[in-house]
């Protein structure tokens, strides 16, 4: 059973904080360059889940 359905919240919750790492959105956003072979610049961001907070976006506060 979800807690979405039965409205019930999770009380960990209550001491949580943002997580600083990826400031609540649970995801990290890498920026990079490379070169191809016709020396052009392709740019790329590599999205991947916080590891500090797992993806979650909050961390236990303390």
């Amino acid at each position: 059973m979800t807690t979405e359905k039965t409205g019930a919240f999770d009380a960990t919750m209550l001491n949580a904080q943002r997580c600083s790492e990826c400031g609540g959105t649970g995801e990290l956003r890498i920026e990079s360059e490379n070169i191809t072979e016709d020396f052009e610049v392709e740019k790329q961001t590599v999205i991947t889940q916080c590891p500090r907070c797992g993806g979650k976006g909050w961390v236990q506060g303390g």
